[in-house]
């Protein structure tokens, strides 16, 4: 192997352990799990207040939980959205170093 060929081959190796890992896919699990509790504890909060005569203080306090659940799901959306691009550019990066080296070509694997 030339040294041009071992440089991308380490690249590669370092690009691959890194693409390894989805954190798109953690937050976007977040935002998931987040918004469907929030809905529920909303819902809840509404009921509360559809029913009783006085507000009372647990229909408060699930608002408030409700709103920030939404919070926390819509940063660990942008959050999700970010690290996506990355790993696509990265994605990108790596199926070039990948035609560069020749790593899917069948031609490259048979026989001379």
């Amino acid at each position: 192997m030339s040294a041009d060929t071992q440089d991308l081959r380490t690249q590669l190796d370092q690009l691959q352990e890194s693409l390894s890992v989805r954190q798109s896919t953690t937050h976007f699990a977040h935002t998931g799990v987040s918004t469907i509790a929030a809905l529920l504890i909303g819902g809840a909060a509404g009921k509360l207040f559809y029913d009783s005569l006085r507000t009372p203080m647990l229909a408060w306090g699930a608002t408030l939980l409700t709103l920030a659940l939404l919070v926390y799901a819509f940063r660990h959306y942008r959050t999700g959205r970010k690290v996506l691009v990355e790993e696509l550019k990265g994605y990108e990066t790596m199926m070039e170093l990948r035609r560069q080296l020749r790593l899917d070509d069948p031609a490259a694997l048979l026989p001379r």
